[in-house]
């Protein structure tokens, strides 16, 4: 029998002693598991009591018996909650076992010499991957070139799986020259950062950017990597910037350059991006990832030239430089999406504005219907050790409840030492988290305000409060992926099962919060199509027998229906 010790005597006033088996046993029957986690008040309450009550010594012990009607009640919901936990945790450990749940959020893996194999693509794959990443400020086109061909090698042998390729351009960087060995800056210590090409000693190192001197005053802040080291200019020549060390560290070759609260005066994309263009352009990559971004006008240059080429790719515009937070509306209207690149972010703002600039970044974005990727230093500490801090924890638990597209992972995937490990935290972590967001999370109030020119609007809007209220999937056939985009910034509680008998198409939702992209032929008759579709969700476990799915027929290129005619249907698999 169960026993429960109580104490019996005078110590009244004591919370730990003056307390009944009766009311002891009232107690346990009240405290259930929601009312000892979730009630703040109540538990802020009982603390102010604990501190403001004296502790009395008891004066006996008795034991008291417990019976089952004593033991408190835990109801069916908080069964499935802890039933969820134990399932999370069994899951974690059993590292690479097959997902078990889809999860919403999409990952995005920058590919390095830690996941360039095709056994790594693979295992990527298989833990999470949704997108993988070219950072072209590192490795050549030919090290590039067998990526995409791996990647593509995977997305036709997978049925049930698809990889988007996204090719991030380098940019304008202003970084410090080579130098024969990493030198050590100690604070106060005078270093000059010069124009002269060619030059690496203990006290001056080359810059690449010849308009260095012009762009900085006396009294910037320089920062080097992001703000490992900071340097604060003291005078200044016709090709040198004199400074002191403020923090010091090891400063090696190539070193990333920032002057904080100003951005270079250089043009957003460089010549070597438009050779890398040109090289993503060849390859059909999915998106492009366009870095220091500016102004609109940036964006509407690449897509003219995309235009021009017949190129079917979108742009994502990295947020990372001081000059683009006045510009952030113009920007994001005229691109298909945003990246808060938040290295450079920190670096050219006080680094108290990011959390805020990440979450006005995505919150413009959803009103928007564009899709957002949050970035930079997510798991950073996996990068060397095989389990995050619990910041990074919460850093992607955030960014999901803030409602991202995606969250991406740079060096931690690129060249650390426990990639698949960084994919797999990123996926149960974002999987819990989605499991506490009822409806998708919070709308912005303007959700959709670019479509608003669309019937297609009004019924995804009802597609989705059909699906909530039903508790159902969506399945939607598109051409475009106009349909499902739309959709899936509704953020409907069910998956969205978009089908497409496109290839490119599929391949570009897979960036998307809550599509699942399936590749299908699609017949003359539309409910051989339909019936096609259900059997395959239920041949691949996807939706069960008897389980009832949303299916949608709208978008701006009619299929199967008249221009004029939207519908939404809930079908019984």
């Amino acid at each position: 029998m169960a026993q429960v010790v109580a104490a019996n005597g005078s110590a009244t006033g004591s919370p730990f002693c003056a307390v009944s088996g009766k009311k002891l046993t009232e107690k346990l029957k009240q405290t259930s598991f929601p009312a000892k986690v979730l009630d703040r008040k109540d538990r802020k309450q009982n603390e102010r009591r604990l501190h403001s009550v004296p502790v009395v010594a008891r004066k006996s012990v008795e034991v008291l018996p417990v019976t089952a009607e004593d033991v408190p009640k835990t109801g069916e919901e908080e069964l499935q909650q802890l039933r969820g936990i134990t399932q999370l945790v069994d899951a974690s450990v059993g590292m690479w076992s097959k997902l078990s749940a889809r999860r919403k959020t999409k990952i995005v893996c920058t590919i390095g010499p830690s996941t360039n194999t095709r056994d790594m693509i693979w295992k990527l794959a298989e833990a999470g991957m949704n997108v993988a990443r070219l950072n072209m400020s590192h490795g050549d086109h030919t090290s590039h070139q067998k990526v995409i061909d791996l990647v593509k090698e995977y997305n036709a042998q997978s049925k049930d799986n698809v990889i988007a390729i996204m090719l991030d351009t380098k940019g304008p960087e202003v970084r410090s020259g080579d130098l024969p060995q990493p030198i050590t800056l100690t604070t106060g210590q005078e270093f000059t950062f010069t124009i002269k090409r060619g030059v690496g000693t203990e006290t001056c190192v080359s810059v690449n950017y010849d308009d260095f001197v012009n762009d900085v005053e006396v009294g910037d802040m320089l920062l080097v990597d992001g703000g490992m080291m900071s340097l604060i200019v003291k005078s200044k020549t016709e090709d040198s910037v004199k400074c002191e060390v403020v923090d010091g560290g090891e400063l090696k070759s190539r070193r990333h350059l920032n002057v904080r609260g100003k951005s270079a005066t250089l043009p957003s994309i460089t010549e070597k991006d438009w050779d890398d263009i040109k090289f993503g352009v060849e390859n059909q990559v999915d998106f492009y990832a366009v870095s220091f971004v500016k102004d609109a006008k940036v964006v509407h240059e690449l897509k003219d030239y995309l235009h021009s080429c017949n190129a079917d790719i979108h742009v994502i515009v990295k947020i990372e430089s001081a000059d683009s937070i006045p510009n952030l509306h113009s920007i994001i209207t005229a691109s298909d999406g945003a990246m808060v690149a938040r290295g450079d972010l920190g670096a050219e703002l006080p680094i108290e504005e990011v959390p805020l600039l990440q979450e006005e970044i995505i919150r413009i974005c959803r009103s928007m219907g564009k899709a957002v990727i949050v970035a930079t230093n997510m798991l950073e500490s996996m990068i060397v050790h095989p389990t995050p801090t619990r910041a990074e924890v919460s850093d992607i638990a955030i960014a999901v409840r803030e409602g991202a597209d995606a969250v991406m992972l740079s060096g931690e995937t690129a060249h650390g030492k426990f990639p698949l490990k960084a994919v797999k935290v990123m996926h149960t972590v974002a999987l819990r988290t989605e499991a506490t967001m009822m409806g998708g999370g919070e709308k912005p109030a303007n959700l959709g305000q670019v479509f608003k020119n669309h019937m297609s609007e009004m019924f995804a809007f009802h597609a989705t409060m059909m699906s909530n209220t039903l508790g159902t999937s969506i399945v939607v056939f598109t051409r475009t992926g106009f349909m499902s985009i739309l959709l899936s910034h509704y953020r409907p509680s069910g998956t969205i099962f978009a089908f497409t008998d496109d290839e490119r198409v599929r391949q570009r939702l897979a960036l998307y919060q809550g599509v699942c992209p399936i590749y299908m032929k699609f017949s003359e008759d539309a409910e051989a199509t339909f019936e096609s579709a259900l059997s395959y969700l239920q041949k691949q476990g996807m939706v069960k027998d008897g389980e009832e799915v949303a299916l949608v027929q709208s978008g701006r290129q009619p299929i199967w229906r008249l221009q004029s005619t939207h519908n939404i249907q809930v079908r019984k698999v």
